[in-house]
């Protein structure tokens, strides 16, 4: 059956010729990461670094680095995650299989966590400091966990039932943390913790918290798995492990894997925060500075033979792409169940996640209509925002599936050529304001703060996309260099941006206004505004991340044409996003020169990573 460890994992990895030891001494500041992300590009191995500089411990990056090495970790138990998630869509379907009512129970004998007074995780006590200090990019406040799981129970209900394992990313070091004895914990919202800290505040009791690191591979997994409120991770974990999670209770204290490779134990006092960050994140930018909740520290325990997993995150892709793409496959089935109507929902990695989901869905309230209208779609629309971490949300793109049922939302050229074409800009534009958007999106009105739309599409075509720029272009001043990102799409280059914060800019209302009275945008659905137009059209990933990392649906979309009507917002024109950097946006993420030239060396023909990236 599955891993019971992560020494186990990696062993078989290695026999497997998908894991590679690194014996070369790489710095865990910067180099390692930087490593460990060629890699990832490269679609390489594993990586094992076995003598990291000033170091005790082994370092395990890459571990999720290809969705085929994913499968192949959990390939013993993914047949039966199967099987449980097509009786949950369709129990007739046992009449047709019939051994899998008998082989379902027995994977659902995983769900409860069994105790055990031997835990090799508790074998040795170290102290923070003496924990790898991973640095990934060069503004980072300091070191951080970036594969934690952090374990929680409900105050007024504790145990494993009530239970919450989540990946909020941890700082060991930096700001103003006490060395040693503090360590900043970032969660963003919607999250399980959140409930269980509220329930504490509410109390007015400390909260209790363990931090695991590595353990068996199902582990990491269920912690970034967006389960409902009240369904256990631990359940889940022993589900994709193929056997029941063994935890050790601790007197006075929270319980933990007995597998576990490391383990912090402490508390998260009532009200008091401390600043926490930067941290290079998955959007492609720097989450600056905030004060966060952060853990008072006990203990940090670790196994003899302890091995340190971690990634390093930045814009898409990177290992965590690999972790979405593989959770998309196991839930992926389970969306229709949940919101009725939907046949499927895509989060798109290349645009941050949380700022772009596309989907399709039915369109059935007026069958019999001559010209068919987003309606259902409309309901359906905010039924998935209303889901779990799709709330987060910025732009929903949502097309009905009588339209053409062949299409797909992971072919996102053509899933936005299919919705351009009929997108009518006067009617199918619904907005959401002063809402809540990722904690990681710094392009709303505030921290947490900012908009939403919804672009809803049905019914005929209504314009043809052109593929070119339009003959003739004209430009107001500080505009120009039109490129075609997709058909009916184009790319314009503007001055950059003074925009405040929460406000619209006065030079984009000029800028629709040139156009006004100048009809040359014939097959052209959408203009997005930006620094760099040949950047932004060079492939679709940066259109992706330009377009809807940088851009707050209520203070940056414009239209050519606009008007409100009964307080609905729409245009006849164009519709115009402006995607350029705001003065009040994170810093992009760049690496360090210097460090870009060693590592680069290594790989060099001679060079001992030759051939790795």
């Amino acid at each position: 059956m599955g891993y019971r460890n992560l020494q186990e994992c990696v062993l078989d990895l290695e026999r497997h010729g998908m894991l590679r030891r690194i014996a070369v001494p790489l710095d865990p500041r910067l180099e390692v990461g930087m490593v460990q992300r060629r890699v990832y590009q490269a679609g390489g191995p594993a990586l094992l670094f076995t003598n990291p500089v000033n170091c005790r411990f082994p370092l395990l990056g890459n571990l999720f680095g290809t969705l085929e090495r994913t499968r192949f970790i959990f390939r013993d138990t993914l047949d039966d995650i199967r099987r449980l998630v097509d009786l949950k869509i369709n129990p007739f379907s046992l009449l047709k299989h019939p051994l899998d009512a008998v082989r379902a129970p027995f994977a659902a004998l995983h769900l409860l966590p069994s105790t055990t007074t031997a835990a090799p995780a508790l074998e040795c006590r170290t102290t923070l400091s003496q924990l790898p200090q991973i640095v990934s990019w060069p503004r980072d406040g300091g070191a951080f966990i970036t594969l934690p799981q952090v374990y929680s129970e409900n105050p007024s209900n504790p145990g494993f039932a009530k239970s919450n394992l989540g990946m909020y990313r941890v700082q060991l070091s930096g700001n103003r943390y006490e060395p040693d004895r503090q360590a900043g914990l970032h969660y963003q919202i919607h999250r399980g913790i959140g409930a269980h800290h509220a329930e504490a505040i509410a109390r007015g009791d400390l909260l209790r918290v363990n931090v695991f690191v590595g353990g068996a591979p199902a582990m990491t997994v269920a912690a970034v798995m967006p389960l409902p409120e009240g369904m256990p991770e631990l359940s889940f974990a022993g589900l994709l492990a193929g056997h029941r999670i063994p935890m050790t209770r601790l007197p006075g204290r929270l319980p933990v894997p007995a597998e576990a490779d490391f383990c912090i134990c402490g508390v998260v006092h009532t009200g008091k925060t401390l600043p926490e960050g930067p941290f290079g994140d998955h959007l492609g930018y720097y989450s600056l500075t905030h004060d966060f909740p952060y853990v008072e520290v006990e203990e940090v325990y670790h196994r003899k033979d302890a091995i340190w997993p971690f990634t390093t995150v930045g814009r898409p892709p990177q290992e965590d792409t690999s972790f979405g793409a593989f959770i998309h496959e196991l839930t992926g089935p389970l969306i229709p169940t949940v919101v009725a109507g939907v046949k499927e929902v895509h989060a798109v990695d290349a645009a941050g996640v949380h700022p772009l989901l596309l989907a399709i869905a039915s369109e059935r309230y007026v069958p019999y209509a001559a010209e068919r209208q987003p309606q259902e779609l409309l309901t359906i629309a905010n039924a998935i925002l209303g889901q779990g971490q799709l709330s987060l949300a910025k732009y929903l793109f949502i097309a009905a599936q009588e339209d053409a049922p062949g299409l797909h939302t992971h072919d996102i050229a053509a899933f936005l050529s299919h919705v351009l074409e009929r997108a009518d800009w006067r009617r199918n534009l619904h907005f959401q304001t002063a809402t809540t958007i990722d904690t990681l999106d710094y392009s709303g009105s505030g921290l947490n703060e900012g908009s939403k739309v919804v672009i809803a599409a049905a019914g005929p075509v209504r314009r043809r996309l052109a593929g070119e720029v339009p003959a003739g272009m004209e430009y107001p001043d500080g505009f120009g260099g039109a490129q075609v990102c997709l058909p009916g799409v184009l790319a314009i280059q503007g001055p950059a941006s003074r925009q405040e914060r929460g406000k619209g800019d006065a030079l984009m209302d000029e800028f629709c206004r040139f156009y006004g009275e100048r009809d040359m945008f014939g097959g052209v659905a959408l203009i997005v505004i930006c620094d760099d137009s040949r950047f932004t059209a060079a492939t679709l990933n940066n259109f992706l991340w330009v377009t809807f990392t940088r851009s707050n649906p209520a203070t940056d979309i414009y239209g050519i044409g606009a008007e409100t009507r009964g307080r609905h917002w729409g245009c006849s024109g164009p519709l115009v996003i402006d995607a350029r950097t705001k003065p009040f946006h994170a810093p992009v993420l760049e690496e360090d020169p210097a460090m870009e030239r060693k590592v680069d060396e290594l790989a060099a023909p001679g060079g001992p990573l030759h051939g790795l990236y």
